[in-house]
């Protein structure tokens, strides 16, 4: 297990960074370049474990990527034009894989099985599964098809209108693919606004969706066509850099070529209600929007985050629960019990990673109770295998009085592979 003595004790962090391609739209591109005719060019793609993941299941299909660093060429097949696997479809530990690559598999006309590593064998699959068996599709796994491995038999389905019972922009991303393939329509009602990738992506590849409201709504049988994507850099991996210049004492910190799709941009909200000292310069608006951020160092002050700011921050909520142990008063974030089904059941392991550091902070049923002030000491804490709760605990560390030893540090990679290098130069 790879372990990592923490850098503690830090009195300014100074630089600029280019942060990551987005890990949401690097999965979206190679999806969408597979399932459109013609050659797809990515820029800025995020060579990560769970994106690698993706690439290796399309490569399965029969489609041709060649990948060099951050730029990706892929020669789409069409949706009529994927392969049947000749071995399982292996997905690491990437539940976007997983939920969306079920969508892509259930209108196809042959048999695929999909495992993942023992975190993904835990995560519930039952959400993505159901609505999908209403279009007709053939899904069949432990637990009826609540748990991997799954095996898919491909078959005709038809268009829906289905009401999402908790806003999950995987889950809406699965039937949106599935009805791309089905006969007639397919809406999906949501009950707040998710990151919406996937609607933007079906754009620029040539497709049609139409949105009302928080109703989106896909006609089977479109075809798409491939085209150049620029990934901007993902704000969730951005948002663990945001949040150490806020907190390090003398620090100004800009990240260069961030993501601000609107349905993301939760973190930066809740910063500047914080009283945080930060600053957006827009760059671009087509697509996927994105600029440069700058955050310097300020007081912080507790608020309540909940309701449909949620879906907008919810990769970032660990990250939010750090800021909030630096600010004056007590935060309290609520309506996100989706974070029990993450990669970790992030609330119970958030609130005990930290509280190891000394932190006053309590898990609740959808969320947590953090009373800010309290210093950050030393210990030994666990990423469990987390990429978010490892990059936290990391951050923990640049304001923590003693040593802090983390263990499982190398999950942090599937996500951000250069982490450590960039918190590194930016330690003056």
């Amino acid at each position: 297990m790879d372990t990592q003595t923490l850098q503690t004790n830090i009195t300014s962090l100074k630089g600029t960074i280019s942060i990551p391609g987005d890990k949401s739209i690097s999965h979206r591109s190679i999806m969408f370049g597979a399932l459109a005719e013609g050659i797809t060019n990515i820029e800025n793609f995020l060579p990560g474990a769970d994106c690698i993941s993706t690439i290796d299941c399309f490569s399965k299909l029969g489609v041709s990527i060649q990948q060099n660093g951050d730029l990706v060429e892929v020669i789409g097949k069409g949706f009529s034009g994927l392969k049947a696997p000749s071995e399982v479809l292996d997905v690491g530990n990437s539940g976007t894989t997983i939920r969306l690559m079920l969508g892509i598999l259930a209108g196809q006309a042959f048999q695929a099985e999909l495992i993942g590593d023992d975190s993904i064998g835990k995560r519930p699959m039952t959400r993505v599964v159901n609505p999908l068996k209403q279009m007709g599709a053939d899904i069949e796994g432990r637990n009826n098809g609540e748990f991997t491995p799954l095996t898919v038999n491909g078959t005709e389905l038809k268009g829906i209108r289905y009401e999402l019972p908790v806003a999950s922009a995987q889950v809406k991303s699965a039937i949106i693919l599935a009805g791309l393939q089905a006969k007639g329509t397919t809406t999906i009602v949501e009950p707040e606004k998710t990151r919406d990738h996937t609607e933007r992506m079906i754009v620029q590849f040539g497709g049609k969706v139409e949105r009302k409201g928080n109703e989106i709504s896909v006609e089977g049988g479109q075809s798409l066509q491939g085209t150049s994507i620029y990934v901007p850099g993902d704000i969730s991996s951005a948002a663990f850099f945001m949040v150490a210049a806020a907190i390090t004492p003398n620090s100004e910190v800009k990240l260069l070529n961030v993501g601000l799709n609107p349905t993301r941009t939760g973190i930066i909200k809740v910063l500047q209600r914080m009283g945080a000292d930060i600053e957006i310069e827009h760059i671009n608006e087509k697509g996927e929007p994105y600029g440069h951020i700058t955050v310097r160092s300020s007081k912080l002050h507790a608020i309540t985050i909940e309701g449909d700011l949620i879906p907008r921050l919810i990769d970032e909520i660990p990250v939010i629960a750090l800021l909030a142990v630096s600010a004056e008063g007590t935060t309290v974030i609520k309506d996100a019990a989706e974070l029990k089904v993450k990669e970790t059941n992030r609330i119970d392991t958030v609130a005990n990673e930290l509280s190891r550091l000394g932190a006053k902070i309590k898990p609740t049923e959808d969320g947590l109770v953090i009373t800010g002030g309290t210093p950050i000491h030393g210990g030994e804490v666990s990423s469990h295998g987390d990429h978010r709760i490892g990059m936290m605990l990391a951050i923990a560390g640049l304001v923590a009085s003693d040593e802090i030893i983390l263990t499982d540090s190398k999950a942090i990679e599937v996500s951000y592979p250069q982490f450590f290098d960039h918190l590194t130069t930016l330690i003056k």
